[in-house]
């Protein structure tokens, strides 16, 4: 049984569609499930001015979609690679323990959509960004296994 939030979200996803211009975009997916993510993030001074997705797949996986852009937008990519799929679940209210890989590929989207950035923008990739995105890799890794 979904949550009320969940159920919102899935019914009224928010940031929805493609972005002109992202600097970042991030694009994963399942081949066990079919759902496919793609998250595209605007960063002005280290923050997430903008963020957008597109996901095709169930309604938890648009429900994580939804939830991780309201999540992020406006904060800074630090704290943006501090959110976990653990956070994506608990902002929803909870989610069945079947549909916690939805909540993993919104955290690897957004990661993806962050590493994306700074491949584009080197001088903005800090030795601070860098250390933190690798445990989180590392992090990530753990968890899905």
């Amino acid at each position: 049984m979904y949550s009320a939030k969940v159920m919102d979200h899935f019914h009224n996803p928010r940031n929805v569609g493609e972005m002109d211009n992202p600097d970042g975009t991030g694009h994963v997916g399942n081949p066990v499930c079919g759902d496919i993510m793609e998250i595209y993030i605007k960063v002005k001074d280290n923050i997430i001015t903008d963020v957008k997705f597109k996901t095709f797949g169930c309604g938890a996986a648009i429900a994580t979609s939804s939830m991780v852009t309201e999540i992020v937008k406006g904060m800074s990519l630090e704290e943006a690679l501090k959110i976990s799929n653990k956070t994506v679940a608990e902002a929803l209210g909870g989610l069945p323990a079947v549909k916690m890989h939805c909540s993993v590929l919104a955290e690897e989207a957004l990661s993806s959509a962050i590493d994306d950035y700074l491949a584009k923008n080197p001088d903005k990739n800090t030795d601070a960004l860098r250390k933190l995105h690798k445990t989180q890799h590392a992090h990530s890794e753990e968890e899905s296994e």
